[in-house]
């Protein structure tokens, strides 16, 4: 192998980034099943050691039966996105435009209102492309900026959405079974 020939190789090896092997797809009607498991699973991991278990059983029976999930794959103001890595399904995300949002509906905008990755892919630069994907829709659709919510208990995860670019604009109440909790909420600029 020549000189070029071994640098190009080792180059190849050093700089292949994660990110060339997870692929970011629509989620079909017929995912509800996995989107269900998923959304379940990645909800407890998240936030199942501080809050009660009637909070989080509340809102999983709300938020993550297979008819609440149904109506909102079937809902054009809602995508949804599964994160792909070595044939298996790693996270998803939720985007909400028009009526959907939880906030500022009436706005050029685009919601995150979903990023979650099971714990054997984190650190997989999954919530990146998750962000790059909201961001490549909002251009896409003509929106001003994408907006979202974080838990303000969740240092982790502002200081990803800061280092992404998100500025922090306002807070709301977040509901969690019979709980109100602070969401910082956060935006990043796309025109």
């Amino acid at each position: 192998m020549s000189g070029f020939g071994r640098f190009f190789f080792i180059l190849n090896v050093l700089v292949t980034p994660f990110m060339e092997w997870i692929n970011i797809q629509p989620v079909a009607i017929t995912d509800v099943d996995v989107l269900r498991t998923i959304s379940i699973q990645t909800f407890i991991d998240t936030y199942g050691a501080v809050n009660t278990p009637e909070n989080l059983e509340q809102h999983i029976i709300t938020h993550f039966s297979t008819e609440q999930l149904l109506k909102e794959l079937q809902d054009e103001t809602i995508l949804y996105y599964f994160a792909w890595f070595d044939q298996q399904v790693a996270g998803f995300l939720r985007l909400n435009t028009g009526h959907s949002q939880t906030e500022l509906k009436g706005e050029r905008s685009l919601e995150i209102e979903r990023i979650y990755v099971l714990k054997a892919f984190q650190g997989k630069k999954i919530g990146k492309l998750f962000c790059d994907k909201a961001v490549s829709v909002a251009r896409d659709r003509g929106f001003d900026f994408v907006w979202l919510g974080v838990w303000e208990e969740n240092p982790k995860a502002m200081g990803f959405y800061e280092n992404y670019g998100f500025k922090a604009f306002g807070r709301h109440i977040f509901k969690l079974g019979d709980d109100d909790q602070q969401d910082i909420l956060m935006k990043f600029q796309v025109l």
